[in-house]
C-alpha cells in the first residue's frame, strides 16, 4: 500500500515522475523529432476556468495515457502562528487516514484498485494533494481528492496515533543537515515573522495540537478562491471543469466574520546563526541575501545569475573542465564536497543564496570564493558567462517538465503565484532579454553591499566572523 498512498515532504515534493515528454524527446533514436524552438511553440496550451465560487480549474492536455490531477492551496507554515505552527504538516499526515465516506482501508483499496499514487506535500506558502492515475480514471481521482480535502475524518484516535509518527519524522529530519541548515537560514533571515517558521513546526506543537486546531486551520484557509484544481496528461478540460463543478462547487468562499487571513509583511534581517558540533564530519553552511518575489521581473536575471554560479558535487565528472568558475575552484583547491546556488521565491520576498558542504579546514576559503563569485556577478560578468548561464537555465526549465506530475505541479504553483501559467516560450523570451548589463544591475541591486543572513551547522569554528563576511559583500575598487 505504501506504493499507492504516500506523503511527500516539502523538500522532495517536486522531484517526482520521470516519464518522457513526447514533445521534447525523439521517438527515433539519434534523431530529434522537433527543434528546441518548435517544441516551445508547439507546447500544449494551459486552459484556465474559474468556477462561481472562485475555485480555478487549469489543465494541459499532453496526450499521455496517464494523468496527474491535484488540488493546490494557498496555505502553509507562513499562514500559521506560534501556537499552531505545524498544523499544515500534521494535516498532511491525516489526509489519507480516511474520510467521512471512505474509512482508511476503503480509501486505500480504492486507490490500489486504480493502480494510482495518491500523495501530498506542504511548503511555506502552498499545500498540495494530488493523484497520478490512468487517464480513464480521472473522474474517480477527482472524487477521492475532493473527499480527502473536504471530508477528512480527523478522528481523535487517529490524531493520537499520528503524534508519535510526526515526532519520529521530526527526529529524522534533524539528521538531514541540509534541511536543518536551510531551516535555520529562514529562521534567522526572517526572524520574528511567520516566514521564519519551519514547515514541520516544533515538537512541542506536535504533542499539543488538538482536533479543533486542525479543524480551525482547514476552515480558515481551505477556501475556494485560494484553491486550484490542476491536471496534466490525458485530460479533457471541459470534463475536468464539469467534475470540478460536481465535487468542488460546495467549497465555501466566505470567511467567518469576514476575517480574511492576510499575509503579514516579512522583513529580512541580516544576521547569523551557528550550531557548532565538532563531532560531525562535515560543515553545512548557507549564506543568502534577500531575493526577488515570485512575480518580480528581476526573478529571471537572478535565475540566470544562479545558473552561472551553478552547482557541484564530488561525484560530478568533468573536474577542472567544469563550466562554472566556482566549481573549477572547488575541484582544484578541494574547497568543498558540494555546493548549490539557490533562490527560494515567495509571494513578496525571497532568499538568494549559496549552500555548501565542506571540510572544517576549508570553510573560510569556500566562503571567500562564494562571495567572490557574487562580486563577479555584480561587476565583471562577461557576455560568454551570461550566454552559458542562459543556456543552462533554458535546459533546466525544459528538463524539469518531464512527466505529467511535474507539469501538474508547475501549473498549480503558477496559477497561485501569477494567476496564470507562464508558457515556456515566454520564459525563453525573458531569458533571452537578459544582457550582461541587466544582470550586473540586478545583482548589484540585491547582492552588492547588502547584509547577508548566514546559517552554519557542524564543525564551524573556521567560519569567518560576521563582520568579515559583511565586508566581503563589496569591493574597494580604484
Amino acid at each position: 500500500m505504501a506504493a499507492s498512498v504516500c506523503r511527500v515532504g516539502s523538500t522532495v515534493g517536486r522531484a517526482l515522475a520521470k516519464n518522457r515528454n513526447p514533445i521534447l524527446l525523439s521517438l527515433r533514436r539519434g534523431q530529434a523529432s522537433v527543434s528546441y524552438a518548435q517544441s516551445l511553440v508547439g507546447a500544449p496550451e494551459t486552459r484556465l476556468t474559474a468556477l462561481d465560487n472562485g475555485l480555478r480549474v487549469a489543465s494541459e492536455e499532453t496526450g499521455h495515457a496517464t494523468c496527474t490531477v491535484g488540488l493546490w492551496i494557498s496555505a502553509g507554515s507562513r499562514y500559521e502562528n506560534e501556537k499552531n505552527n505545524g498544523a499544515g504538516f500534521f494535516l498532511e499526515h491525516m489526509a489519507f487516514k480516511g474520510t467521512k465516506n471512505h474509512p482508511q482501508t476503503a480509501l486505500e483499496q480504492q486507490v490500489e484498485s486504480m493502480g494510482a499514487h495518491l500523495s501530498a506535500y506542504t511548503s511555506r506558502e502552498h499545500t498540495a494533494y494530488y493523484m497520478k492515475t490512468l487517464a480513464k480514471d480521472l473522474p474517480k481521482a477527482v472524487e477521492l481528492l475532493s473527499e480527502v480535502v473536504q471530508s477528512c475524518s480527523l478522528n481523535e484516535a487517529e490524531i493520537e496515533q499520528q503524534r508519535p509518527v510526526v515526532l519520529r519524522e521530526l527526529a529524522e529530519v534533524e539528521t538531514n543537515l541540509q534541511d536543518v541548515c536551510l531551516d535555520l537560514l529562514h529562521a534567522t533571515a526572517f526572524q520574528g515573522t511567520p516566514l521564519g517558521q519551519s514547515v514541520l513546526g516544533p515538537s512541542d506543537n506536535a504533542r499539543t495540537l488538538t482536533r479543533q486546531n486542525l479543524v480551525d486551520y482547514v476552515n480558515s484557509h481551505y477556501k475556494a478562491p485560494r484553491m486550484v484544481l490542476a491536471a496534466a496528461g490525458g485530460v479533457n478540460h471541459e470534463e475536468l471543469v464539469s467534475l470540478a463543478k460536481s465535487h468542488f462547487s460546495g467549497v465555501s468562499f466566505e470567511y467567518e466574520g469576514d476575517a480574511v487571513p492576510l499575509l503579514s509583511p516579512c522583513r529580512f534581517t541580516g544576521s547569523e546563526v551557528r550550531m557548532r558540533d565538532d563531532d560531525l564530519p562535515l560543515a553545512h553552511v548557507a549564506i543568502a541575501v534577500e531575493g526577488a518575489s515570485a512575480a518580480s521581473p528581476d526573478i529571471v536575471p537572478l535565475m540566470v545569475a544562479n545558473s552561472i554560479i551553478g552547482s557541484f558535487d564530488l561525484t560530478y565528472g568533468g573536474g577542472k573542465n567544469l563550466s562554472s568558475r566556482l566549481a573549477r575552484l572547488a575541484v582544484e583547491e578541494k574547497l568543498c564536497h558540494s555546493f548549490q546556488a539557490f533562490h527560494s521565491s515567495y509571494s513578496d520576498t525571497g532568499l538568494l543564496g549559496i549552500h555548501f558542504v565542506a571540510d572544517k579546514h576549508y570553510i573560510d576559503d569556500m566562503m571567500h570564493w562564494s562571495q567572490n563569485a557574487w562580486m563577479n556577478l555584480c561587476t565583471t560578468v562577461t557576455e560568454s558567462d551570461v550566454a552559458r548561464g542562459k543556456n543552462a537555465l533554458k535546459a533546466s526549465l525544459v528538463g524539469q517538465l518531464n512527466g505529467t506530475t511535474p507539469i501538474c505541479d508547475d501549473i498549480g504553483r503558477h496559477i497561485l503565484n501569477y494567476g496564470r501559467r507562464i508558457p515556456l516560450a515566454e520564459w525563453d523570451a525573458r531569458i533571452d532579454a537578459v544582457t550582461p548589463k541587466v544582470l550586473r544591475d540586478v545583482c548589484s541591486k540585491y547582492i552588492y553591499d547588502k547584509c547577508p543572513a548566514v546559517a552554519a551547522v557542524g564543525p564551524v569554528e573556521q567560519l569567518p566572523d560576521y563582520n568579515r563576511m559583511r565586508s566581503a559583500m563589496y569591493w574597494l575598487r580604484f
